[in-house]
């Protein structure tokens, strides 16, 4: 239905029950549930076994083969590369050899031998550094597509939790693991392609070449150094993993407090708490910084370790080379051709250290990303849910049948509550703060599913309805409007995505948030700031009334939508709200803590400690003077009275300012003096006729009579 037909017609009457006194039997025992989450203190665990299976799948998608190519001319220029490698040590050798004779015969022949020796190294060097680039840029698409796969679907999954996961978590947390897990799944294919798998490759080759020319000490010797080496990284690295996860936390904290004191800005100077904020702040910079230092002076002792034991094995297998040289074994280029071969093995050494210690901590800052994946989505459709489909006569009945209900399994707030919202009828649920007020509505929407019993809309049961059909039918205006840094014309449309402008524009007269439009530098492309700080309250509740009009949904929630409203403000649009529904026979239901915004409802649900204690109209519930409704209403009636006789004395006052400031402006334009005791003067005694200029009176204001 078009915006611009809203208001026209007349809405459908409805037959207001007999107020119903409810007896509440015990309520039905409720299911044991897990109410609270442990993310990242390890109760989701995830091994690096699972993450590594997991990493494949995306590198090597079953449905891509184009993708599985890419991977494939990756890993051949990967050996092609290590092939050139190890050749140019080879070459090297045999232009130290050919160097090594009598250049007096045959000078031309050596020439020629050595200059294409000459060539060829220079080529096998050029070769191998070109394959490794060539590897680089093919398999950079791969890792970032590889990446993007992950941190798509965790932040897909974060969107689909529960409320009381997001409720459980830090959101700087969250955003924290979503950023360093990827960077880690990053690191962790670029050291597994470009330095694990090139690394073992040309050790074997390494050891093969030196067991097959030299014999089995040199490869014994350049095994037992790998061995030793793996061992001191492997265990020191484990040692220095506490640390890590100790910054990690550091970092986590640190940076939650962070978001939580600037998004709570405006809190923290109303409460004038700069300094509290700062100094937690300050603590949990200060775990960072320990927990810092330890790394780095860890890691220190492992580069020392590390070092010392190459040196050692290179400085052994070099004396080993020169017994040879000199028992006639060897010849120069050998000796060469070992140094080098060995002396090659330190860069991929030295990386192995470095790629190790950094694969382990983006290993850990993975194990927060894949624990997200791992966590189970505790509200999901069914297998084959089928829609939710309305009757077209009288679409959306709400039933609530012996539902019992707690956000901890020990203290319910709902117990076996059973009703009935009746389709396009306006009905309230009112009752005392902590009565289950806007856990109604969380159910219906099913942020969270019940214990017992079960909720029916139109006779079919909300678990067994896929989720996008369910809330495609509710509109939502919530007790805190929830508004994105983004413009305010956008942060409409967010109620329909597909809207145009012009609808835009229509619900946002009807709201009357064209004048505030109209008033503002940029109109309705002014950004409202993070969580809209940069409006009034009421604007954002206005704001939120017209995303929910422009949804058009057949089921509305109103949770305290007009609790910051003024009076004459909050009449007018409930009045343009109410015509409306009224038209399209929608069901609204109000869940108010001032009751004379629900007085015209169809059907008032009155909730207290967990049960329905009565329902009914307004006029019915009052009929009854013991009625919990009735003592609420005449609580609020008495604090009415005197909230209306304090207004209309602040608007009295505020009129007498606006007339002494009118007098003011007059006196100035008369040419009169204004004299400083005038706010004293009575006021009939001020002059405001404009044939009183160049009067003064001693400082004082001319009485009538005088300015005449």
């Amino acid at each position: 239905m078009a915006i611009g037909q809203l208001l026209d017609g007349p809405g459908p009457s409805g037959v207001n029950p007999k107020p119903v006194k409810t007896n509440t039997p015990k309520p039905v025992n409720t299911n044991e549930k897990d109410s609270s989450y442990s993310l990242f203190g390890r109760k989701v665990s995830t091994s690096e076994l699972f993450m590594m299976r997991s990493l494949f799948k995306t590198i090597w998608p079953k449905d891509n083969p184009k993708f599985k190519i890419r991977v494939l001319i990756a890993v051949s220029l990967l050996i092609g590369s290590k092939l050139l490698n190890v050749e140019v040590p080879f070459l090297f050798k045999q232009i130290i050899d050919q160097m090594n004779v009598d250049w007096t015969s045959e000078v031309g022949v050596l020439s020629t031998v050595i200059g294409s020796l000459i060539l060829a190294y220079g080529g096998a060097r050029f070769g191998a550094v070109l394959f490794g680039e060539l590897r680089n840029a093919i398999f950079a698409s791969v890792a970032q597509t590889a990446i993007k796969r992950v941190a798509s679907n965790t932040f897909n999954r974060l969107l689909n939790m529960d409320l009381q996961f997001h409720l459980s978590q830090q959101t700087g947390g969250l955003t924290r693991a979503i950023d360093r897990g990827t960077k880690g799944i990053s690191y962790v294919l670029t050291a597994m392609v470009f330095h694990i798998i090139p690394i073992t490759f040309e050790i074997s080759i390494v050891c093969g070449i030196l067991s097959y020319n030299y014999g089995l000490p040199f490869a014994a010797m350049t095994f037992c150094t790998m061995l030793a080496y793996s061992i001191f990284t492997i265990k020191t690295t484990a040692w220095r993993t506490k640390f890590r996860r100790q910054t990690n936390n550091a970092d986590n904290q640190a940076a939650s407090v962070a978001l939580d004191s600037l998004i709570n800005y405006e809190s923290v100077k109303i409460f004038n708490n700069e300094a509290f904020q700062s100094k937690k702040y300050n603590n949990a910079l200060t775990k960072y910084q320990n927990a810092s230092v330890k790394v780095a002076t860890s890691l220190a002792y492992l580069n020392a370790g590390q070092n010392f034991i190459f040196t050692s094995a290179l400085t052994a297998m070099m004396y080993m080379g020169c017994q040879g040289v000199v028992s006639g074994g060897l010849t120069v280029g050998d000796l060469v051709l070992i140094n080098q071969l060995v002396f090659q093995l330190s860069v991929p050494l030295n990386f192995l250290g470095s790629v190790y210690r950094e694969l382990k901590q983006s290993l850990l800052d993975m194990e927060n990303l894949f624990q997200l994946q791992n966590v189970p989505i505790k509200i999901q459709d069914v297998e084959g849910a089928p829609q939710l489909q309305l009757n077209k006569s009288s679409p959306g009945e709400i039933k609530f049948e012996n539902v019992t209900f707690g956000y901890h399994p020990e203290r319910p707030i709902l117990k076996n509550v059973s009703f009935t919202i009746p389709a396009g009828q306006k009905v309230a649920v009112v009752g005392p703060s902590g009565s289950g007020k806007s856990t109604i509505l969380r159910l219906v929407f099913r942020f969270y599913d019940v214990d017992s019993g079960r909720i029916l809309i139109d006779g079919q049961d909300i678990t067994k309805v896929s989720l996008e059909s369910l809330r495609k039918k509710i509109g939502v205006v919530p007790q805190e409007t929830p508004l994105f840094n983004d413009s305010i014309i956008e942060n409409i449309r967010y109620g329909d995505l597909q809207s145009t402008d012009e609808q835009i524009h229509q619900v946002v007269s009807l709201v009357q948030l064209d004048n505030l439009i109209k008033d503002l530098p940029d109109g309705e492309n002014t950004i409202v700031g993070e969580r809209g700080m940069m409006i009034s309250g009421g604007e954002k509740q206005r704001l939120a009334i017209a995303r929910l009009l422009l949804k058009n949904a057949p089921i509305t929630f109103f949770d305290e939508a007009t609790s910051a409203l003024d009076t004459h403000t909050e009449q007018a649009l409930l009045k343009t709200i109410r015509t409306i529904f009224k038209r399209d026979s929608r069901t609204n239901v109000s869940i108010a803590h001032r009751l004379r915004t629900i007085a015209d409802a169809d059907k008032i649900i009155v909730l207290n400690k967990g049960h329905v204690q009565e329902q009914g109209s307004h006029a019915q519930l009052l009929s009854d003077p013991e009625s919990l409704y009735a003592q609420l209403w005449n609580i609020q009636e008495n604090l009415d009275v005197e909230e209306q006789l304090r207004l209309e004395e602040e608007e009295r006052l505020r009129k007498e300012e606006q007339e002494l400031e009118q007098v003011k402006k007059t006196w100035v334009g008369c040419g009169l003096h204004v004299p400083r005791a005038m706010d004293n003067v009575p006021k009939d005694q001020w002059c405001t006729c404009e044939s009183a200029s160049g009067v003064e009176l001693n400082g004082y204001p001319p009485k009538f009579g005088d300015a005449k």
